[in-house]
């Protein structure tokens, strides 16, 4: 008899993180992977998956051991219309599928946004109280809170990965985002030591970046608790992308949230 591979869903697989997630964990030949999104993909190997429809999420989660969970709508897309149905509505129907199926351990996509209005320079422990500066920061602060409570109550695993930039360029394209930038290859390193992490090690908020100079966030406990050692600096290969002629970008603003905490006027 074969070994029992380990089982991974990948929702969001179409996208700019979800793609790079899927080409990486793929190229290690280690998981069975079901890779999803809204529109099938066959060339791709992605299978169609609306993240509002529950029935659809129960019948693909069977049988799976983890699930990245990538998908979202962005705010700009009608926020009560579609951005809170896919993203509130759609991470909890995939709990909930989780907690019938007995998937061990969701993954989730988080962002710096949720701890956005922290002002830069200012250390922070991931464990500080969520500044969210937007409504995606304050949705993504909630799903953090969803997985909170099905470990809790329901004995899942729940890791969030605060990404804090991610081009899936080579690069960095900005001052701020030199900061906080993740590249591919540390990207699919870090979900990797997600999902092999121990067992015993049930909730865990961490923030998503690669081991940049003059890091918003202190990573350095991550080698220790899941074995995460980052490969690039952001603010070398930003440094080496000006000298090639790349526009030199400074978006950094008082706060760490970047553009996303500009404050609106009463009325506006």
């Amino acid at each position: 008899m074969g070994t029992i591979r380990h089982k991974v869903l990948i929702t969001g697989a179409a996208g700019v993180i979800g793609r790079s997630l899927l080409t990486g964990l793929r190229a290690l030949e280690k998981y069975d992977i079901v890779a999803a999104d809204l529109q099938q993909d066959d060339e791709a190997g992605i299978v169609e998956l609306d993240v509002t429809d529950a029935e659809r999420i129960k019948e693909l989660t069977q049988g799976v051991d983890t699930i990245l969970h990538i998908a979202w709508a962005k705010d700009e897309e009608d926020f009560l219309g579609k951005a809170l149905p896919i993203n509130v509505t759609g991470a909890y129907h995939l709990y909930e599928a989780a907690r019938l199926n007995g998937v061990k351990r969701i993954i989730f996509a988080s962002s710096n946004h949720a701890t956005g209005f922290y002002k830069t320079g200012e250390d922070i422990e991931v464990d500080d109280p969520y500044r969210p500066d937007s409504f995606y920061g304050l949705s993504k602060c909630y799903i953090e809170l969803l997985g909170r409570y099905y470990v809790d109550k329901h004995g899942l695993s729940s890791f969030n990965i605060r990404i804090g930039n991610f081009s899936g360029d080579t690069h960095p394209h900005s001052e701020r985002s030199a900061h906080i930038w993740i590249s591919p290859r540390d990207m699919v390193q870090l979900a990797h030591c997600c999902i092999e992490a121990d067992a015993n090690l049930t909730y865990l908020n961490l923030y998503g970046t690669s081991a940049n100079t003059d890091n918003y966030y202190d990573i350095g406990y991550l080698k220790e608790k899941i074995g995460y050692i980052p490969l690039d600096d952001a603010a070398d290969l930003w440094e080496e992308a000006k000298r090639h002629g790349a526009p030199d970008k400074q978006d950094e603003t008082a706060y760490q949230g970047g553009g996303y905490t500009a404050k609106e006027q009463k009325g506006t």
